[in-house]
């Protein structure tokens, strides 16, 4: 198994089958923008993992907040469906902890959808606990 954050297009582009499994609206040429963008703009990044093929993939970015300090935000993290239960969810899971004590974060934190009931046995089996509720509204 191998991590590294994708810097070249090509690595961004074969995160794309991965990421659309969590994210079906996507378009490639949309997402690879949107990834060069938000690179630049917000410091999000996409670690990938890979065994012979992708495995794995997450988005995230190193923020901070007031009342905790510096945090990795967990925005995607997605296993191929034919690859879960195999450890690769996990491994980059730990990798990302890793590199949030590496940055300098006290926490790692994410937001899941109410409905991603496995998604959650995983975050609570990896430590996270449950402790706060998000809103949203469009503006638009």
């Amino acid at each position: 198994m191998e991590i590294e954050i994708a810097q070249r297009v090509s690595t961004i582009k074969g995160c794309f089958p991965l990421m659309l499994e969590l994210r079906p609206h996507l378009q490639l040429e949309g997402f690879v923008a949107s990834v060069e963008r938000m690179q630049r703009s917000t410091g999000y990044q996409l670690a990938v993992l890979t065994d012979g093929s992708v495995k794995a993939v997450a988005g995230f970015r190193v923020s901070e907040w007031l009342h905790t300090g510096r945090y990795l935000e967990l925005e995607e993290l997605v296993t191929q469906a034919s690859e879960r239960s195999r450890g690769y969810g996990g491994a980059l899971f730990d990798w990302l902890c890793n590199y949030a004590r590496d940055e300098k974060c006290n926490e790692v934190r994410l937001v899941s959808g109410v409905a991603r009931e496995r998604a959650h046995a995983f975050y609570q089996k990896k430590g996270m606990v449950f402790e706060a509720k998000y809103y949203s509204m469009c503006v638009k």
